[in-house]
């Protein structure tokens, strides 16, 4: 496993070979999560990038995830996209899995729009909803800043008071609203995966303060935050997580939800980036 930190020379090699076909400066960055490529469906796309061909990026080894970069223009903003993520239960260092943040930081992006899949531990919210993150705990048992510091990337003790912007959430809470969708606010828990947690755990999680949980995110928002961009992070909750009401759950129902929930998804992301 590749532990070796990031460091400058490694993200500028990665991002000269995505400027090599994608001359454009990126005004900010989307991670798309399980079940959810399709915003990138209504990106104009300039260029399809596979992972493969960028110096520094892992694979992505899940069904849902595609594994390329989509470069493009999106609500008239250039955008780049990653249509398929990386995860720590794949077997990747938190290092590996937050690489690509520290290119779109290099190309020129200022903003990251991260969404994901979730399970949900609020008793009042229904599969198929969107939640915009307000914040985040880490129980991955890592942290992507670990071991030396490149203070061309960013300061050795990043402060995460607000990881998630306040003003983008205003942003997506107004576009919202203007769509007609209804969203949560709330707490996101990182866990490692790959199996889904037991009812003790799920009243341990939401005893900690957490509203939903998933096994993403949370480390490439660490990333985003020390290399100064800001962040906007939603997720689609896919299956209820209640100790007292609890149904097995399976990838293929999972991917069910995302697919209902994901046009809502696609319209709020493109009328938040239309709007920045």
């Amino acid at each position: 496993m590749d532990l070796t930190p990031h460091t400058l020379e490694a993200v500028e090699r990665a991002a000269t070979v995505v400027r090599s076909r994608f001359s454009r400066q990126p005004e900010l960055a989307i991670i798309l999560g399980t079940g959810l490529g399709g915003v990138a469906a209504r990106i104009r796309v300039d260029c399809v990038i596979e992972y493969q061909d960028v110096p520094g990026f892992p694979l992505s080894t899940v069904e849902s995830h595609a594994g390329r970069l989509i470069c493009g223009t999106l609500g008239g903003k250039t955008v780049v996209a990653m249509q398929g993520r990386f995860h720590r239960y794949e077997g990747y260092s938190l290092q590996q899995v937050t690489f690509p943040v520290r290119v779109f930081k290099a190309l020129g992006a200022t903003t990251l729009i991260v969404s994901n899949a979730c399970g949900g531990m609020h008793p009042l919210w229904n599969a198929g909803d969107l939640m915009l993150i307000a914040d985040h705990i880490n129980l991955l048992g890592d942290n992507p800043l670990i071991g030396p510091n490149d203070d061309r990337l960013g300061p050795r003790f990043p402060d995460m008071s607000e990881p998630y912007d306040a003003s983008l959430r205003a942003l997506a809470r107004s576009e919202a609203q203007r769509l007609g969708l209804a969203v949560r606010e709330g707490v996101y828990v990182a866990v490692t995966g790959p199996c889904l947690e037991t009812r003790a755990e799920y009243r341990f999680l939401r005893q900690i303060g957490a509203d939903v949980v998933g096994m993403s995110t949370v480390p490439e928002v660490i990333v985003a935050v020390h290399a100064g961009l800001r962040v906007l992070g939603i997720s689609i909750i896919t299956d209820m997580c209640l100790p007292d009401a609890l149904e097995p759950a399976s990838l293929d129902h999972i991917l069910a939800v995302a697919a209902r929930a994901e046009p809502n998804l696609t319209a709020l992301v493109a009328g938040v980036v239309e709007r920045l």
